[in-house]
Order: C-alpha cells, then sequence, then structure tokens
C-alpha cells in the first residue's frame, strides 16, 4: 500500500504567559499553513500521495487549502500537481487538547506511516501518548521547543518522505527516544493518575496550578530531564548547563534546585535561558544522573508538576508521587540522518552512486 502520512498542526501553540513576559515572537495562521505547504511539496516530490490532517477551527487547514487551489490552477495547463491529496480526519473538535489526543489515535488507526507534528513540547507530547509505533517527524511552531528540533520544514518534509516511501532503511531512518512516566497516587481517595514528559518534569512549591506555563524560578525545587542541552531554552536549559546528557543516551538527569540563587557554600548559581530572551539565576543544590528504569521519589512533599513547562498536576502531603524515566519509548524521523543516507546514495538524483574499485 502506498504510505500516508498524519498531520497534526496545533493553531494555538505558542500562545501562553511567556509570550507575553519573554521576548518571543507569535506565528500567525497563515505562516503555519506555509511552512504546512512546504512540507506537503516535499513529500509529493518523494511520492506521498494522501496526507491525513487533524481538523482545527484555527484556520490552517483553510490557507493551506487556498494554496493547493493556487497551485492546481498554475500547474493545471502544464498537468503538473506538486502537493498530495489533503484529507481530514472525521471527529468533531473541541478547541483542547483532546482534539490532538483523538486525532492521533485516529490517523494511528487509519495506518499512517508518519505523523508530521507541528507545535510545541506540550503539542509533540499529546501526540506521543497516543501515537504507539507510529514515528514523529517534529516542526517548533511553539513557545519552548526543547524537544522538536529548529530546521526548515522543507527538509523535514524530505526526510519524512524519503524514511516512509522505504527508500531509506528503517535502523538509519527512525530513531529511539526516551520519555519520563509520571504516577501520582491519591491519599485521599486511593486513585492513581499517571501522566509523561518527553523534556522535563519540574515540581514547584506553587499548589495552584493557575497560569500553566513555568516561568518564576524562584519556585522551582527539583527538575527531572530526558535529555540536558544547553542550546535548548526552558527547564532542560539548566540541566544542559550543568552536565549535557544527549537525546541518544540512556538515562537522564535530576536536579534539586534552591530558592536562593545566591552563592554561598552549597549552592551553585546559574544564569539560565528559560524563556525566549529571559535569562533567570537559579540556585542549584545537587544535580546526578537518572538511569532508565530507576523509581524517583521527590523530596518535594507538597506543590504541582510541571510537564515540558507547563503545570499540570497538583500534589499535597497524603498523596504518593514516583517517577521513571523510560528508554525507547517511541520513535522519531531521525532527519539528519536521513538526508546524509540521501546525499551519500544520491537518493534525489536517481543517478546510482558508482561502486568503489577493489583493489
Amino acid at each position: 500500500m502506498a504510505p500516508v502520512v498524519g498531520i497534526v498542526a496545533n493553531p494555538v501553540s505558542a500562545r501562553d504567559i511567556r509570550r507575553v513576559v519573554a521576548n518571543a515572537t507569535s506565528l500567525q495562521i497563515a505562516d503555519r499553513a506555509n511552512i504546512l505547504l512546504r512540507v506537503l511539496a516535499a513529500l509529493h516530490a518523494c511520492g506521498v500521495r494522501d496526507v491525513l490532517m487533524m481538523p482545527e477551527n484555527g484556520g490552517i487547514r483553510a490557507h493551506v487549502e487556498r494554496g493547493l487551489m493556487r497551485a492546481r490552477g498554475n500547474g493545471a495547463s502544464r498537468g503538473e500537481d506538486i502537493y498530495p491529496a489533503l484529507h481530514t480526519v472525521s471527529m468533531p473538535v473541541t478547541g483542547t487538547v483532546a482534539d490532538t489526543h483523538r486525532a492521533t489515535a485516529e490517523m494511528r488507526r487509519a495506518g499512517v506511516s508518519a505523523l508530521v507534528v507541528l507545535g510545541g513540547d506540550g503539542t509533540h507530547r499529546a501526540v506521543a501518548a497516543e501515537c504507539g509505533t507510529v514515528p514523529i517527524a517534529g516542526i517548533s511552531t511553539g513557545t519552548n521547543n526543547a524537544f522538536p528540533e529548529h530546521r526548515e520544514p522543507t527538509i523535514t518534509g524530505l526526510a519524512t518522505g524519503l524514511a516512509v516511501t522505504g527508500r531509506v532503511p528503517p535502523h538509519i531512518a527512525f530513531a529511539a527516544n526516551k520519555r519520563i512516566d509520571v504516577s501520582l497516587a491519591s491519599g485521599a481517595t486511593g486513585a492513581t493518575v499517571t501522566e509523561m514528559a518527553l523534556v522535563d518534569v519540574a515540581l514547584v512549591t506553587e499548589r495552584y496550578i493557575g497560569a500553566r506555563a513555568l516561568w518564576r524560578t524562584e519556585n522551582f525545587r527539583e527538575l527531572y530531564v530526558t535529555f540536558a542541552d544547553p542550546e535548548v531554552i526552558g527547564m532542560s536549559a539548566i540541566a544542559g548547563l550543568l552536565e549535557p546528557v544527549g537525546r541518544d543516551e540512556s538515562g537522564g538527569l535530576m536536579v534539586r534546585l534552591s530558592p536562593d540563587s545566591t552563592s554561598r557554600k552549597g549552592i551553585t548559581t546559574l544564569n539560565a535561558p528559560i524563556a525566549p530572551g529571559m535569562m533567570a539565576r537559579v540556585g542549584v543544590t545537587d544535580w546526578r544522573r537518572m538511569p532508565a528504569g530507576v523509581a524517583f521519589v521527590p523530596e518535594v512533599t507538597a506543590g504541582s508538576v510541571a510537564l515540558d513547562g507547563e503545570r499540570e498536576l497538583s500534589f499535597s502531603e497524603r498523596d504518593r508521587l514516583s517517577l521513571m524515566l523510560r528508554d525507547d519509548a517511541f520513535r522519531t524521523v531521525n532527519v539528519a540522518a536521513v538526508m546524509r543516507h540521501a546525499g551519500q546514495n544520491r537518493l534525489l538524483t536517481g543517478t546510482p552512486v558508482p561502486v568503489a574499485a577493489v583493489f
């Protein structure tokens, strides 16, 4: 069967409070649609003829369809078509993260070969929760984009197309990714809530969730990350500036933070980029490796849990909270490896790679 690619484009990513308190820009709907058109053109060039898209009321699809109509009109006289056919998942639209969960699950059941995701860390987390073994190709359109790598969308589309059409071996085309599972058992009801994070779990002293995005560092107490990258923005940057841990390494890093950000005995003061254009002084008391498969019980007894930069759960002294990092939890398209393989093997030229002479 010909491969079908799914698309999840979040029309409301990058609209949290960090857009107000930091020097970040907002990506307009037309810009998101233009990103999709670049991805669609690259997919078509690789032989993908059908795309299944999440429905939304933000206007992305309407802009994309206008672009498709213009292209058909311009290419009709030459008999050209540069985009795949665009189909929409049949489902109600609520304008909440439930749309992403349901659309991803529906596309997985429909048998898509990969999922192209436009959004920030929160959007990618919602997709990863439902994608199963379907690989993700992430494109950064959120506020903090630690998980999706920054890259021209055309290249992401090309890599995805080459991967799903089988022109690149799966062991090269796809990469394993980590996640942190969070379990919160209620001391009052006995019920257990489970959540996950792709990049980081932060524990803060505020129990009131309110504005979900994190930006006040004086309330940070503990941080757990799947990878620690000094080149990213957000909580992962704190860990990355202490001890870098790669995406392809087993395990992650745990950091204990202090409300006191002044340099004194037992406290390391770190100046970290926690949001675009926002540097914050953070006090660090301790950090250590977080091995995969080992349960961590936090020292913080009450507060809230932020997953990938957004507060999701609150807990009290009566509750039991534990965290565990999992290696090989889901897959992504390894864009860099795919494009390197394409270049080495001239996949986009139609010219076979010459066989090296044997002496």
